[in-house]
Parts: structure tokens; C-alpha cells; sequence
């Protein structure tokens, strides 16, 4: 089911002029501007992997990923559809949360034809109760819809990742310093890194107290 959001975002980055929701090589693609493929994923990146793999062969494709940083879950009952509650919800996405999803994204990104654009958005989340048997309630996402836009990182290269790095960070470190430097948990600075050294924007240069020890190659530095 396409929501509000996805078609608000293919508006705006298609235009009033672009072909959408066409068929090219054998996939549906949600918009076509000139030469390039637009291509809006609220799911996860590793969907779009066999997709975008072979599209690249031939074409150029902008692949937009929308992260929500405030959320407003919006619940009705299934049946009236009257509200029944709303409420903020705790979690709000940043950048860093692309990486989550580059761990299973790295064999394609980069690539000389892909581009991928983060935007961090405002959206009201609808959903429906649903019975279960279990303690928690149930519940089914019906609709995301655009509140606004905010930030927007656009990444073709791995140096564009290397970038977001904070200047503050050592020229030699371990996640244990990374995520120090990010505030966020080491599981996830462990994957930030895993997977700029996938893309060899970092290297391993070695240990300190049985932690990898990362620097950005002198040739990326210089």
C-alpha cells in the first residue's frame, strides 16, 4: 500500500513533469526524470539490493530514503475510525541510522551511477488496533503523511559518509572512541565502521587493548 508520505515525496522530487510508476528492464520504478531513476524507500534499503543492482548496469538512479526524527502515532479504532489517542513517540531517526541499513546495502553502494539522499522528515503515523491475545496491543501502520522536511544529506561517494564524521575525532580510533564522539551505543558505531572499511573510506591500522584500530587512509586525508 503506497502512503500519503511516499506520494508526497514523489512529488516533490519528481515535479509535475516526470513519468511515474513506469516499467524499466522489468521493474516498476516511481518516477523517471530525464536520464534517472527515482526511486522513494520507506522499507528497508536491502529490499531495493537485486533491484538496484541491475539498474545500475544501465541506468542512473537516486534512491530517497525518508527517516522520521519526530513522530506523532496516531491511533483509531478499526471499526469508527474515530481517534482513540496520540502521542510523541521516542524515538526520532537521525543520519547515523542509514548505517543500520548500509550493513546489508554495501555491496551497491557506492557506485558511480547510485546516489542516496537522507531526509529527515516530520510525520503523523495512523494506526489501527488490532485484538490479540497477548498483554501488548496490536496494531497495523494505515498511513504516514509529511508534516515536514528537514535536513537532507546527499551521499555518492563513500568519502561523502566520511564526512559526517565529527572533527573533533582522533586521526586513529576505536569504535569505543567513536561512539563516545557520536553519543551512541558501541553496537552501532561498530557498524558505522564496519561499514566504511567496507568501503574503504577507513582502514584497520591494528589493536589498543584488543580494539580495532581505525584511520582514514593518507590518500583519502590528503
Amino acid at each position: 500500500m503506497e502512503t500519503t508520505l511516499h506520494r508526497q515525496l514523489k512529488a516533490l522530487y519528481a515535479g509535475p513533469d516526470a513519468a511515474c510508476e513506469v516499467q524499466v528492464d522489468g521493474y516498476r520504478i516511481d518516477a523517471v526524470v530525464s536520464d534517472r531513476l527515482i526511486e522513494i524507500q520507506q522499507a528497508s534499503l536491502s529490499a531495493l539490493r537485486t533491484k538496484v543492482r541491475t539498474l545500475l548496469d544501465k541506468h542512473r538512479v537516486l534512491i530517497v530514503k525518508p527517516l522520521a526524527a519526530n513522530k506523532l502515532i496516531i491511533r483509531r479504532d478499526p471499526k469508527s475510525h474515530r481517534i482513540v489517542s496520540q502521542r510523541r513517540s521516542p524515538q526520532h531517526e537521525t543520519v547515523w541510522d542509514l548505517f543500520l541499513e548500509l550493513v546489508h546495502f554495501r555491496d551497491v553502494f557506492p557506485h558511480p551511477r547510485l546516489t542516496l539522499e537522507v531526509v529527515l522528515v516530520d510525520i503523523d503515523e495512523y494506526r489501527n488496533e488490532r485484538p490479540t491475545r497477548r498483554r501488548r496491543r496490536a496494531h497495523s501502520v494505515q498511513d504516514r503523511i509529511l508534516r515536514r522536511l528537514g535536513e537532507r544529506h546527499r551521499f555518492q561517494t563513500a568519502d561523502d559518509l566520511l564526512r559526517l564524521l565529527p572533527d573533533d575525532l582522533p586521526p586513529e580510533f576505536t569504535t569505543v572512541e567513536l561512539a563516545a564522539a557520536l553519543d551512541l551505543p558501541r553496537w552501532w558505531a561498530q557498524k558505522i565502521a564496519y561499514c566504511l572499511r567496507n568501503m574503504q573510506a577507513v582502514e584497520t591500522i591494528g589493536k589498543r587493548r584488543h580494539a580495532w584500530l581505525y584511520a582514514v587512509p593518507r590518500r583519502r586525508a590528503a
